[in-house]
Parts: structure tokens; C-alpha cells; sequence
């Protein structure tokens, strides 16, 4: 495939244009449903009212909630008229919530009321006291210097804050041909999305994404599916996340396939709307599956008319994705791999892959993606089934971060490429494997482990719904290993019965020293657990048992 060079809002006109009476999106909880040719004039709409509001083609919006109509139509109005949507993380709290807003120059917020308790309102009146007396479109903020406008996505009034209808009335000031103009001084490179990476260490960086960027992306993901507009695709995962506006998003309006979609994630609600909207397809993270999978009343669900979809993230265990083509039905799921900073999708397993292929590898390169593997000592690449870091160039890249050059030269090499951070292997076919991150590696007496393979072992045992390994600092071997046990429901099992599952199956230095049983994982808003904040407990039980 040759990249396309369109921008977001021509991709929503040729959709329309071409399959008019297809859907578009379904809201099933809501009732809500349209069609492509009342999804390009819904966009139509709220782009002549983004610019009625004052907005310049360039100007950052933030926007703020979980996947509402709202949001979706935003993506799509803002890439029509060139506003860059900044996506924010819907469990932002206030520190986190200005920060990005300052640090991305956002003169705009569009956002919910609340999200699981809490109050997105009363946060903002904490990082922006000057709303409580600020005319509506003329805030000025102290902390936020670019700052002037706020739009909810509803019809309570708030001081300072727009309505959504009282937005949408700003359309009327913009005319057919005003609209046109600014579509047309569009150009593909243009950014059009700031994704902020969940950084695990320091601030939150700024992922500039362009139309390129997006659409291609999304298009060869969909490509990779083989959706068409006959698809309907099953949305649980967060917009404000690549895997939401993206893989999910662009990918079903590059193919003019149906999006329906959950406001938030709850696997009831998602096992009832794959069996009412007949969803051919259905993205999630691991732990979304496993959830779905294990929900008691999973067999009462008809998911018969599934063939699809991505499971991403984070690495996808083998026993999870056998049950999600055997018990579920979608036969030709997929595994992709990527991170914001390449679109994000970099591999991708096909619809017709062996199981093996799709268990053991995260697929191969998209088409116009290059891939290499280094040695990270060297920068040199490794040969077939050699571990190291894996780099990739292409279309996908990101324009850069966000205002700051330094990390963006530490990400992106002079030649162009993307350094991941990943460990991975290329085997012999070039599918790669992804072994883990280059940080989450185990030294143990100078033996290198890879949490991966452990993890993937100890998920064959019966008992075991969710497993996470990590290193802990140890005196005698530098570290040792400690596996975070999620039991399947009315399952019993100990440490010492774990360990003895292990012995004569695993090498000894990969048996973990420490087991602990937990009924959940801190998760990122996105379902992407956290490693780190494990380790941290984990270094803490550690010192306890060493005591």
C-alpha cells in the first residue's frame, strides 16, 4: 500500500460520500445512532462551530472525558477544520490537569462533568480560580497563560463555562464557504493530534501526531483486519488513549465499518452490546479480555458473529488469546504492537496467521514501516533470534514532543529512527517477538530474565487468571524475581504450591523468590498495568522478608 495523503476530515467526507447509509457510530446506551452521511454533517457543524468560537487552524483543545458522542465528533470536526485536539487522560487529577494544559499551550477545554467519582468541575476551578468570575470565552488565568475558553459536554450551566448547545450555536456565525476554505488550507503534515505519553519517569511528553500520521495508521490497521464497511467494531477502550482513536476511531472511518461504542469499560455491557449489535469485531487490553472472559454469566452471550479485532497494550498471554478465538468466536483476532510515539501501531499479526504466529509474536512490520534490531551497546543491528532494541522508521514517526527538542533527539536518532526501548526478536519469517522493556529486564547473578517468559509460563497453570513478574533488588544476586498472582474465582493455591508447580519445568533462577496473591494491579486510565508501582511494592515486601 502507498500512504494516502488525506486528512482527517477528507477521510470522514469519502466515507460519507461512498457508503451514506451505512452507520456510522451507535451509542447503545443511549439509544443514539447515525449514519455516515449525518456523521459528516454533525462534523460539518461543530467545525464551523470551533471556528465560529474564535478557534485558529493551529490552536490546541484540550478535551476531557470518558468516550462520549461529544468526544468523537470533536476528533473528527477539529481534523475538518484544523484545531489540535489534545487528548487528555481521563484520571487526571489537578497537578496532572495543569500541566498539560500549560505545558501544551491549550486555549481551549472541552470537557466532561465527572468520571468514577471525580469531579472534572471542581478540579478545574482548582487549577483555574479565575473561571468562578471569568465571562464565558474570556478566561484569564494566572497559571495558564494561553488559556481562554471552556465547553461542557452538557446542558448544566457552570460559571465561566459554556453548554454544549450554547457551543454548537456558534456554527451559525460561519458560513458553507468559510468552512471549505479552512478544510482546504489543510495539509496532511500538519499536526492534528498531542497524545501525552503516560511517563512512567519525569513529566508527560507531548506526542505531536499529523494527519499522516493517524489516517495511515489507522488504515493499515483496519487493512490488517480486512474490516469493510459491513464491519462493526466494538470500542471499550479510552479515545483519549491511540488505541481509542486510532486502532478504533480512524481505523473503522478509514473503512466506513460501524463504530459501537461503550463510554466506559464494563465487560457485561460489552459481552451484551457485541451480542445485540451483532459486532463482527472488538478491541481490547489483556485484562479487558480476561475480564469479559471470566465474567460468570460469559455464557449466556451470544458472540458468535466476532471475527476480529486487536488485543494491545501490553503483552498478550497465550492462554487468553486461545480462549478469545476458541470461547468467543473471533477466529482472525489480531495482536498489534507500537507505542504513541509511532501512531502508534508498528506490527501487527495477520487475519490469517497460525495461532502460534499470533500467540508467540506480535506480527510483522506494516507495510511501509521499517524495522531493525540493535544491540543498544552498539547501535548495531543483531542477527535472527538475537534480543535487543528494537527501532523503527517510517510514516508512522511523530512529528517530535511537544516544545521539547531534547527528549524528542533522545527518541528519534539523525537517520530517522525510532528508538523503542523494547526488547525484541526477529525470527527467521521476520515476525518479532517483544521480550519486554529494556528497564523492566532482570539482572540476576549476570543472568538476563525476561519477565515475559515467566509470566507466560506460570499463566498454563490452572489456577492462575493474571500473572505480573517484576525485580526487586536482592544482596546476594543483585535482584531476584517476584510474580504478582491474580487466582481464578473459588481457585486455592500458595506460594509454595506455585514453586512446586515450577521445579524441573522452568530453569531454577527463573522460579520467582517471592509470590504474592492480589486481586488486582494498578492500572494506568488506559487498562496498561503499571510495572513500577508493583516494583515498588514489591521492594518494600522484600525488605519486610528480609528483616
Amino acid at each position: 500500500m502507498a500512504i494516502v495523503q488525506k486528512t482527517v476530515g477528507q477521510v470522514v467526507r469519502e466515507a460519507a460520500s461512498q457508503h451514506p447509509q451505512t452507520e456510522a457510530y451507535v451509542y447503545p446506551e443511549h439509544g443514539i445512532r447515525k449514519t455516515y452521511q449525518e456523521f459528516d454533517e454533525e462534523t460539518d457543524r461543530l467545525a464551523k462551530a470551533f471556528m465560529g468560537i474564535g478557534i485558529e487552524k493551529g490552536e490546541h483543545i484540550a478535551i476531557w472525558s470518558d468516550n462520549k458522542r461529544h468526544w468523537l465528533l470533536s476528533q473528527f470536526a477539529t481534523g475538518k477544520m484544523g484545531g489540535v485536539l489534545v487528548t487528555v487522560n481521563t484520571s487526571y487529577q489537578a497537578s496532572e490537569l495543569e500541566y498539560l494544559l500549560r505545558q501544551s499551550d491549550a486555549t481551549t477545554l472541552i470537557l466532561g462533568e465527572e468520571f468514577k467519582g471525580s469531579n472534572y468541575i471542581d478540579i478545574l476551578n482548582t487549577v483555574c480560580p479565575e473561571l468562578q468570575d471569568a465571562p464565558k470565552g474570556d478566561v484569564k488565568s494566572e497559571k495558564l497563560p494561553h488559556f481562554k475558553r471552556v465547553i461542557l459536554m452538557g446542558e448544566n450551566n457552570y460559571p465561566g463555562i459554556y453548554t454544549w448547545s450554547e457551543f454548537e450555536a456558534f456554527a451559525t456565525g460561519v458560513s458553507a464557504a468559510e468552512l471549505e476554505e479552512r478544510f482546504s488550507s489543510m495539509d496532511p503534515d500538519d499536526v492534528i493530534n498531542i497524545q501525552y505519553t503516560s511517563g512512567t519517569t519525569g513529566f508527560p511528553k507531548g506526542v505531536m501526531l499529523t494527519h499522516a500520521n493517524v489516517v495511515n495508521n489507522g488504515k493499515l490497521v483496519g487493512d490488517t483486519m480486512n474490516l469493510t464497511e459491513k464491519d462493526r467494531l466494538c470500542i471499550p477502550v479510552p479515545f483519549f488513549h491511540c488505541f481509542g482513536c486510532v486502532l478504533g476511531t480512524m481505523a473503522a472511518v478509514t473503512h466506513a465499518s460501524t463504530m459501537v461504542i461503550a463510554e466506559q469499560f464494563e465487560p457485561k455491557k460489552v459481552l451484551q452490546m457485541v451480542q445485540d449489535e451483532k459486532c463482527t469485531a472488538l478491541h481490547g487490553v489483556p485484562t479487558m479480555f480476561i475480564a469479559e472472559l471470566n465474567h460468570p454469566d460469559f455464557a449466556s452471550f451470544d458472540t458468535s458473529t466476532l471475527r476480529t479485532g486487536i488485543m494491545a497494550g501490553s503483552p498478550c498471554p497465550i492462554e487468553v488469546m486461545k480462549k478469545v478465538i476458541s470461547d468467543m468466536g473471533a477466529s482472525e483476532i489480531t495482536i498489534a504492537y507500537g507505542q504513541t510515539e509511532s501512531s502508534p501501531v508498528i506490527t501487527q499479526t495477520r487475519a490469517d496467521d497460525d495461532v502460534e504466529k499470533r500467540v508467540s509474536t506480535v506480527g510483522k512490520p506494516h507495510a511501509e514501516v521499517e524495522v531493525k534490531i540493535i544491540d543498544p551497546a552498539t547501535n548495531e543491528r543483531v542477527p535472527a533470534g538475537v534480543p535487543g532494541e528494537l527501532c523503527t522508521r517510517g510514516y508512522h514517526i511523530m512529528k517530535g514532543y511537544y516544545k521539547n527538542e531534547e527528549a524528542t533527539r533522545g527518541a528519534i536518532d539523525a537517520e530517522g529512527w525510532l528508538h523503542t526501548g523494547d526488547i525484541a526478536v526477529e525470527d527467521e519469517d521476520g515476525y518479532i517477538a517483544v521480550t519486554g522493556r529494556i528497564k523492566d529486564m532482570v539482572i540476576r547473578g549476570g543472568e538476563n530474565i525476561y519477565p515475559r517468559e515467566i509470566e507466560e509460563f506460570l499463566y498454563q497453570h490452572p489456577s492462575v487468571q493474571d500473572v505480573q513478574v517484576v525485580g526487586v533488588p536482592d544482596p546476594k544476586y543483585g535482584e531476584e524475581l517476584m510474580a504478582w498472582i491474580i487466582l481464578k474465582e473459588g481457585e486455592k493455591l500458595d506460594a509454595e504450591g506455585l514453586r512446586t508447580y515450577c521445579k524441573g519445568k522452568i530453569s531454577h533462577h527463573k522460579i520467582p523468590r517471592y509470590i504474592e496473591f492480589t486481586k488486582e494491579y494498578p492500572m494506568t486510565a488506559s487498562g496498561k498495568i503499571q510495572k513500577f508501582k508493583l516494583r515498588e511494592i514489591a521492594i518494600e515486601r522484600s525488605k519486610e522478608a528480609n528483616v
